[in-house]
């Protein structure tokens, strides 16, 4: 695909960022311009310490995502939202969803969330396999709960992000970076339950040893029972993790991270999409939030392993090499059951279960960093050299389906039944080699920025009856960024990325064919400041055209169809005043599908894909009572269709949150107690579509914990 050209509306997207810039500066804190003459400070590479975290409020002063590792988010030219600690306590987040959706644009995707959370950004689902990151690097499997209790801060870099993860979905990456021991020892006991009777503890320690306090053990470890409020749910889940590091010297740090999780739970029952009538899908009456049509017996039993080993050395006072290397396996059987086929009127329906034993998923991953710091003459270039290497496997396996009877009003239990064919397996690998450039070009004190880049793949996915191989594919990468003050930016950026091009179903004329990968392009133009002292304020304005598949007249799946997102988000997070934090979002979207041999779909929107979503989370900690902290947020999802013809929406709506917590001391320790509450209102609504599936809102939960702190 040739590189598209800059959309119509980047010109007049340019200078609203700049106005807005221009706006936010008026309030921001002034700063000096720098003299014509004076020259750049001398070029030495930060050292490689582990510090205590670096955040304000709900502000995160670093970013640790792809090539943007150590970097102000002021001074990355793309959107990139970053979750703290402080929101996640806040919110008492446990799972990946809790946390992200504090970020614009990210919603559940065809299933509920009650084994896993399957995530859509900007109405582009997230590829479970490659898009989720651990420590801005290990591919890890997003097919059982990530789990937030070691996690210091989690990262959503939107959009194209392929020049350095290699076959990714613009969708984005999701990094999520484990809290490491600082210089203060840390115990923490925490015993938490919520309002539907699941009970679990947690334990978090962190120390320095050995000479000089170089080296550094964090441990977290939990287990819990597990109830989400739903029919016929039950279950447990234990978690494991433990992250060293070790100064060897001053020029030698290593680190390593190993993490264990299992959850064995129902997953619950989904709901089919009815079929159209006259081209419209007429949706069936919504079914009580706490109703699940699937047995106790149906369990989705997964467990993950990831580990991750770096090692950085500094060779001198301008270059640095790592090298890294990361194994991620998640293994699950699930008995996933759907409802399908129901009369409107009656309810009799079909329910499908389908036996998945014993699936496989696999990410193995290496990594070589060459990174410098030189000038020529008033420019200071960062660059980045690197090869990455990851083999992606998966089997997954299938025991047949069965179809019973079930009635979509009146459920009844289902005596449990065995899988009724014999396993057979379902292999797949892609294999995945890029050596990438990067060269950050600084000038006038770091005022004005380039960045370009560029990316060679060797690319190769086989299954048992296909091969395709692609030798090299060559994509390149460019923005410039301008800095009226230290504290705040202007952007404009042009990003490619590649993607795996799928693989024909059992019931197309081209059965097993493996697809060319896909690429696509991204437009961004934004701005960025820091106001009021405190707050970053980050807005956005983006075009993604994206290939995609679909089935044409001849039933075989083709790589032709492409959709473009049109879209601008706004996000702030930060202290408004020393007793105030707020973390808020907003996106506009408009998302079409633009290949116009497919009727069907031509500028219908995307399934799945909201035109509206919105947050806002605010933590109050009133200056009359020391320790007290309350808080109350709001999560808004516009109207969704249901599938990429649009024969049906589901309409918008909103939840909310609130809480409270009080920190004290109480013989020698300090002491943290915090209820939340999550649906408030207890708002029952369709929540995910995609797939041919629908799902629904989770039911009230309040959520009790007590922290010890020894």
């Amino acid at each position: 695909m040739n590189p598209i050209p800059p959309p119509r509306w980047l010109s007049f997207g340019a200078l609203s960022a700049l106005a807005f810039t221009a706006g936010l500066l008026s309030v921001a804190r002034a700063q000096p311009a720098p003299a014509a003459a004076e020259e750049l400070p001398p070029v030495t590479l930060e050292t490689y310490v582990v510090t205590e975290k670096q955040a304000k409020g709900f502000k995160a002063e670093r970013v640790q995502v792809g090539t943007f590792r150590d970097v102000d988010p002021v001074d990355v030219p793309v959107s990139v939202n970053v979750l703290t600690r402080e929101l996640l306590d806040a919110q008492a987040a446990r799972g990946l969803y809790d946390a992200l959706r504090n970020t614009a644009g990210v919603t559940r995707s065809q299933v509920s969330g009650s084994a896993y959370d399957n995530i859509s950004v900007r109405g582009i689902v997230v590829e479970n396999r490659g898009n989720y990151r651990l420590n801005g690097s290990l591919p890890v499997i997003n097919l059982v709960d990530l789990s937030m209790e070691n996690k210091e801060r989690v990262e959503v870099l939107k959009g194209a992000t392929g020049l350095y993860y290699g076959f990714v979905p613009p969708s984005g990456i999701i990094n999520m970076v484990t809290k490491r021991a600082g210089p203060k020892p840390v115990t923490a006991v925490t015993f938490n339950v919520n309002s539907h009777g699941a009970v679990g503890g947690h334990v978090d320690v962190g120390r320095r040893f050995g000479p000089e306090g170089r080296g550094g053990i964090r441990v977290n470890l939990a287990a819990s029972s597990e109830d989400i409020g739903i029919d016929n749910f039950d279950g447990d889940r234990q978690f494991g993790a433990v992250a060293l590091d070790w100064a060897f010297t001053e020029r030698l740090l290593l680190r390593f991270d190993l993490e264990h999780i299992r959850k064995d739970t129902p997953e619950q029952g989904a709901i089919g999409l009815p079929a159209a009538v006259a081209n419209v899908i007429t949706l069936p009456p919504l079914p009580p939030n706490t109703r699940n049509y699937a047995s106790s017996w149906q369990r989705y039993d997964a467990q993950a392993t990831n580990v991750l080993l770096r090692a950085d050395f500094l060779l001198s006072r301008q270059w640095t090499v790592l090298v890294e290397a990361g194994y991620a396996k998640t293994e699950r059987d699930r008995l996933l059951g759907q409802i399908l086929n129901y009369n409107l009127t009656t309810g009799a329906g079909t329910f499908r279960i389908s036996y998945a034993p014993n699936l496989e998923y696999e990410n193995n991953n290496g990594r070589a960093e060459l990174f410098g710091r030189f000038l020529t003459g008033g420019v200071r270039h960062d660059v980045t050299f690197g090869v990455t290497s990851n083999k992606r496997y998966q089997n997954t396996r299938s025991a047949g389906q069965r179809n019973l009877t079930q009635n979509y009003f009146n459920p009844v239990p289902i005596p449990e039944q065995g899988p009724p064919s014999a396993v057979t397996d379902n292999i797949s690998t892609i294999y995945d080699t890029g050596i990438y450039l990067f060269d950050r070009l600084s000038a006038c004190q770091d005022r004005v920025q380039f960045i370009v880049g560029v990316r060679d793949t060797i690319y190769e996915s086989e299954t048992a009856t296909s091969t395709y191989k692609e030798s090299s594919d060559f994509r390149p990468m460019a923005s410039a960024v301008y800095k009226p003050t230290p504290r705040s930016s202007v952007y404009v950026s042009y990003l490619e990325g590649p993607e795996q091009g799928g693989i024909a179903g059992l019931t197309l004329a081209n059965a097993g064919e493996l697809l060319p990968p896909l690429v696509s392009t991204q437009w961004e133009v934004g701005a960025k400041a820091e106001v009021l002292g405190g707050v970053l304020v980050q807005l956005g304005l983006f075009e993604i055209e994206r290939p995609s598949t679909f089935i044409d007249g001849s039933n075989r799946l083709v790589p032709n169809g492409l959709a473009r997102y049109r879209g601008a988000e706004i996000f702030l997070s930060g202290e408004i005043t020393p007793q105030v934090s707020v973390v808020a979002s907003a996106l506009l979207l408009d998302a079409k599908q633009v290949n116009a041999q497919n009727a069907t779909t031509l500028d219908r929107t995307p399934e799945g894909t909201p035109e509206k979503t919105a947050s806002l989370f605010l933590e109050w900690r009133p200056p009359f009572q020391a320790g007290l902290t309350l808080s109350a947020g709001a999560f808004y999802t516009g109207y969704v269709p249901v599938n990429n013809a649009n024969q049906g929406f589901l309409p918008g709506y909103t939840t909310y949150s609130a809480g409270a917590s009080y920190t004290f001391r109480l013989g020698g320790c300090d002491y943290t107690a915090r209820v939340t509450g999550d649906n408030l209102s207890d708002k029952n609504a369709w929540s995910t579509a995609g797939a041919s599936l629908l799902g629904v809102t989770f039911p009230r939960t309040y959520k009790f914990s007590l922290t010890a702190r020894f």
